[in-house]
């Protein structure tokens, strides 16, 4: 196994789960806002599934999201 490579490929992985998940959560929070779903104050409680089959990876990660 290269090291480096291994670490860049992870790297790149989640530089584009970062921003994507971004994108979508800002997306999903203005239109709530619009819509009268969610104030913009809300504190939102958030998770996270990482899957990775071929290893038996299956994690979530929890927090959350503060608009204020």
């Amino acid at each position: 196994m290269n090291d480096e490579a291994f670490n860049m490929s992870i790297r790149r992985f989640l530089k584009v789960v970062g921003i994507r998940s971004q994108t979508e959560i800002e997306r999903a929070v203005a239109r709530a806002i619009a819509d009268g779903r969610l104030k913009s104050d809300a504190v939102l409680p958030a998770s996270m599934r990482l899957t990775i089959n071929g290893i038996g990876l299956d994690i979530s990660l929890d927090g959350e999201i503060s608009l204020e």
